[in-house]
């Protein structure tokens, strides 16, 4: 790198096709407080923040592959000390597939978020004034809104929308964009899905369950596996369901815990073996509904820790996501008076949710 691109005002940045960091300058690194050895090889999402990560990943990233560049985006950087950077993010790709090169251009923008701050405290001591339980009541109905209406609906009108399209002729280009764009909107759904559970949770609510003679849970299970395949055609998945008995249960619920434990198997899971699906009935009537992947063990440290909240595996050269799939799918178990057990080893790694026939 360049003596005058090393000490520009600005941060500068390159990453592959697989968001593995190629190139930094010394702005980058002194705003971090890292080394390019550090940086080097790691995922680009790293260096952001919390919320940094979410806008890169659900908003950033997908208008890059579409459009192939972005600028003048908000986020925060994250130095080692845990400090929060505010900065404006310009980006720009070249070359395509394996030869893919995305260039990050980082400025501060201090003055602007500190105005920001400045704003925001000013509104929450004004909305100090209220009573707490007002207050609590007030966000609680506004978040969950939020979710379940002004995200889920442009959100579905987005799926029939691509579902549509990818009736009609295409190039090879168009059918590409319309598989992004569905992989994006089921990660999206799910996403929404987890993050409003977390939230009923947290203040009390709990996970809502709307039980069933669970009938229909072969169909769901099904439809889950299918989905993941069709946003992961590369993948192998493989299905196997037993002669089936029925199992009281909310089936949507069943087939949310499913859909997290086979995208956490899609993210951390080798991906030259294939995913095993298994679902039968044990002996006494109950339901066992186990997710199979081979790869690297989860280290025997991150076991006691991996069903709490916000914890995200660093055994992968990927880390995306919240960390909150696995935590949702095991207080769906709970909710059921089932469990959700782990065990991993060289061989493979094996979720498997249990739940007796009450």
């Amino acid at each position: 790198m360049s003596q005058g691109l090393d000490t520009a005002p600005c941060g500068y940045l390159t990453y592959d096709e697989k968001g593995r960091i190629l190139e930094t300058n010394g702005r980058l690194r002194d705003w971090l407080e890292t080394t390019s050895d550090e940086l080097k090889g790691s995922h680009v999402t790293q260096i952001f923040s919390m919320a940094g990560r979410i806008v890169f990943e659900t908003s950033i990233a997908p208008l890059l592959t579409l459009k192939g560049s972005v600028d003048g985006a908000s986020l925060d950087l994250r130095a080692t000390n845990g400090t929060k950077i505010p900065v404006l993010l310009s980006a720009e790709c070249t070359g395509s597939g394996s030869e893919r090169v995305t260039t990050l251009v980082l400025l501060q923008a201090d003055a602007r978020r500190h105005f920001e701050r400045e704003l925001a405290t000013a509104r929450a001591e004004a909305q100090a004034e209220l009573s707490m339980k007002q207050r609590e009541g007030e966000l609680r109905e506004q978040f969950i809104a939020i979710l379940g209406h002004d995200l889920r609906n442009p959100l579905a009108s987005i799926s029939s929308a691509a579902r549509m399209l990818s009736s009609e002729p295409l190039s090879d280009r168009g059918k590409e964009i319309i598989r992004l764009t569905q992989g994006s909107v089921q990660r999206m759904s799910l996403l929404i899905s987890n993050v409003l559970d977390f939230t009923r949770n947290r203040l009390g609510a709990g996970i809502e369950l709307d039980l069933s003679d669970g009938k229909e849970l072969e169909r769901e299970i099904r439809q889950v596996v299918e989905e993941l395949r069709s946003a992961h055609p590369e993948r192998e998945i493989q299905l196997e369901i037993s002669k089936q008995e029925s199992v009281r249960c909310d089936v949507w619920r069943v087939g949310q815990l499913l859909s997290n434990l086979l995208g956490n198997a899609l993210t951390y899971g080798d991906r030259a073996q294939p995913i095993q699906v298994v679902c039968s009935t044990l002996n006494d009537g109950a339901l066992e509904l186990s997710v199979r992947n081979g790869g690297k063990p989860i280290p025997p440290s991150a076991m006691e820790r991996l069903f709490d909240p916000f914890v995200r595996s660093t055994n992968h050269d990927d880390p995306r996501g919240l960390g909150l799939g696995l935590h949702i799918a095991s207080e769906i178990a709970k909710t059921h008076g089932g469990s959700l057990d782990v065990s991993s080893n060289a061989e493979r790694t094996v979720f498997t949710f249990r739940l007796p026939n009450r």
